[in-house]
């Protein structure tokens, strides 16, 4: 029995060989891996990549105050010391509506998503949860628990405004 191929002409065989691949890596996360170029905040990086484009990526699992709320400057000055100048690994599978690139941030392997969490400078993103792997929603959300039970970071507020009610004005009239 003659293998399928034998009958198709070598474009069809590259063309069906690449539907193959798109299909298979549909459902995988990507990997992008390049230096770190800017912060821009304490969920957002920008990477350079070695031919000179610029990707926005927004940290997936998390929500980091706002640059004009308490910790917003802390957190992203943090994440700048961290990981400016330095080779990342950015783990994907999805873009924001803006194009950014939403994904975990590796550095040397540790998941910087996840660091800031566990310092109380970022929230866990509930509303993004289901987009998690069961593993990462259980330890972003235990590390948020650790870090409010320590005070550490903005928990220390006793209470404090999470970016997405500071960024309808929730914070309006407590100052």
């Amino acid at each position: 029995m003659r293998c399928l191929t034998s009958f198709l002409s070598p474009a069809l065989q590259v063309l069906l060989l690449a539907g193959i691949v798109c299909y298979s890596s549909a459902s995988r996360a990507a990997e992008f891996i390049a230096p770190v170029s800017r912060v821009t905040d304490g969920d957002t990086v920008v990477l350079r990549s070695y031919v000179g484009r610029e990707y926005t990526v927004r940290m997936a699992g998390i929500d980091a105050p706002e640059t004009d709320q308490p910790y917003g400057r802390t957190a992203g000055e943090y994440l700048a010391r961290s990981i400016v100048g330095r080779t990342v690994t950015v783990e994907w599978d999805k873009r924001d509506l803006y194009e950014q690139i939403v994904g975990k941030v590796l550095l040397d392997g540790e998941d910087m998503n996840l660091r800031q969490v566990q310092l109380g400078l970022a929230w866990h993103s509930k509303d993004h949860a289901d987009e998690q792997t069961n593993k990462d929603r259980n330890l972003y959300a235990e590390a948020e628990s650790q870090a409010r039970d320590r005070q550490a970071g903005l928990w220390s507020d006793p209470d404090p405004v999470t970016p997405w009610d500071w960024r309808q004005g929730a914070h309006k009239g407590r100052e």
